[in-house]
């Protein structure tokens, strides 16, 4: 498989619909079950306005498409903790957008990838972390390594003692574009939401370790969704009653 389809946007949303409605019954796989990391977003369309993200999760571990879609359709809508759970009143409203990630590569800065066809994954360990270098020796090249920290020794002790684990946050290649946002201001975004809330200086920058990939996207609105699962259920239906006809 090398596109990503309608159908597994479709997949996902019966599986929010079938959680949400324990009435209704499921609709059978339709497509190749193989692997791929995957994200899964739900929005919220209202009337002419851009859609509002309602919920965005995934896995860059390869996933069984079927299991994969499964899990982070309901994850994505009921536990991501920037949102309240998705209701069953919103469903008519949402729009599903499934991101089967591929082309994954380690570049040298943070600034070696494309707008609107990369993706970034970034880690850096939070500068409290991090021993004091001399200003002077500091590279001014976002290829620069070196780290310039204006914490006191004691504080920054203090403070490392907090922080065990590098910092790290993810945008899908379409959300700078949608956003408006240059590759600097991308990266910065990345940055407070992989929990900073320090000042962003060249070396909090430099100190990034930068992972681009790229995604093969499909996009469905309720509306599509809904006659999609009429149709399939009509073609249920139909073969049921020739089932019974030929018994007859």
């Amino acid at each position: 498989m090398s596109e990503c389809t309608n159908e597994h946007c479709f997949y996902a949303f019966d599986t929010l619909y079938c959680h949400l409605d324990p009435r209704a019954e499921p609709i059978p796989l339709g497509f190749p079950d193989t692997k791929y990391p995957l994200f899964v977003t739900w929005n919220i369309r209202s009337g002419s306005a851009s859609p509002r993200l309602r919920g965005c999760i995934g896995s860059f571990q390869p996933l069984d498409l079927k299991e994969g879609l499964q899990e982070y359709a309901l994850v994505s809508a009921l536990n991501d903790t920037r949102f309240r759970p998705i209701q069953a009143h919103e469903l008519r409203k949402l729009e599903c957008g499934i991101s089967l990630l591929t082309d994954f590569q380690d570049v040298p800065t943070y600034l070696d990838w494309e707008l609107g066809t990369h993706g970034i994954y970034i880690s850096f360990p939070h500068p409290a972390t991090v021993p004091a270098v001399p200003s002077s020796s500091a590279d001014t090249t976002p290829s620069s390594s070196s780290l310039t920290l204006s914490l006191p020794f004691t504080k920054r002790r203090s403070a490392a003692s907090k922080y065990t684990k590098p910092l790290t946050a993810t945008y899908l290649p379409d959300v700078a574009p949608a956003q408006g946002w240059t590759k600097l201001e991308a990266v910065d975004s990345a940055i407070r939401k992989a929990g900073y809330d320090g000042r962003i200086t060249d070396d909090v920058r430099r100190s990034i370790k930068m992972r681009t990939y790229q995604a093969k996207k499909a996009t469905v609105t309720w509306e599509e969704y809904w006659a999609w699962r009429t149709w399939k259920e009509a073609q249920a239906e139909s073969s049921d009653e020739e089932d019974e006809g030929e018994e007859q």
